[in-house]
């Protein structure tokens, strides 16, 4: 009996990790900074491990105007481009406590979730429009304005947008 109580001991500690110096983000996913990537004036307001994940609130998409307004910001401003490709291309990021977003962060697949990499006046162009949007907003939880993960997928067919999700 004792030694089944010392192996279970053992393997518990074995299993319990530390977040300092771990080498595994806290959510698969999660956008650590990365100077050569994020603009150099995004700021969190709280720590990284409290960025809220953006199915936790399920209030749909915060946004002004909510998806309407979004499809035709996308709408005015891109331009199809002649390619073949088609597919999704995912755009995550944080928004901040302050309605700011930023780390933004791009996948690509083909229409059968493959990984692929699009033509970069497609991802480009997502990418700017994106990064222009500024109706992001504030999320509160528990009175506080809390930092959260947000994400745009888009439907490419032959370089045309046809669909913006969620």
């Amino acid at each position: 009996m004792k030694r089944i109580a010392i192996v279970t001991i053992i393997i518990l500690a074995g299993c319990t990790r530390s977040d300092q110096g771990s080498k595994y983000l806290r959510w698969v996913g999660d956008a650590e900074p990365n100077p050569e990537m994020d603009a150099a004036d995004f700021r969190l307001c709280g720590s990284e491990k409290l960025v809220q994940r953006y199915f936790y609130f399920g209030q749909g998409l915060q946004y002004e105007g909510e998806k309407t307004a979004l499809r035709k910001r996308f709408k005015e401003a891109y331009l199809p481009v002649e390619t073949a490709q088609s597919g999704w291309i995912r755009i995550r990021f944080i928004v901040n406590c302050q309605g700011q977003a930023g780390r933004f962060r791009m996948i690509g697949s083909d229409l059968d979730y493959e990984e692929q990499t699009f033509d970069e006046r497609v991802t480009d162009q997502l990418l700017k429009i994106t990064k222009s949007l500024d109706g992001w907003a504030v999320f509160s939880k528990d009175g506080k304005p809390r930092d959260y993960y947000q994400y745009l997928i888009f439907k490419i067919n032959s370089g045309n947008l046809t669909d913006i999700l969620p």
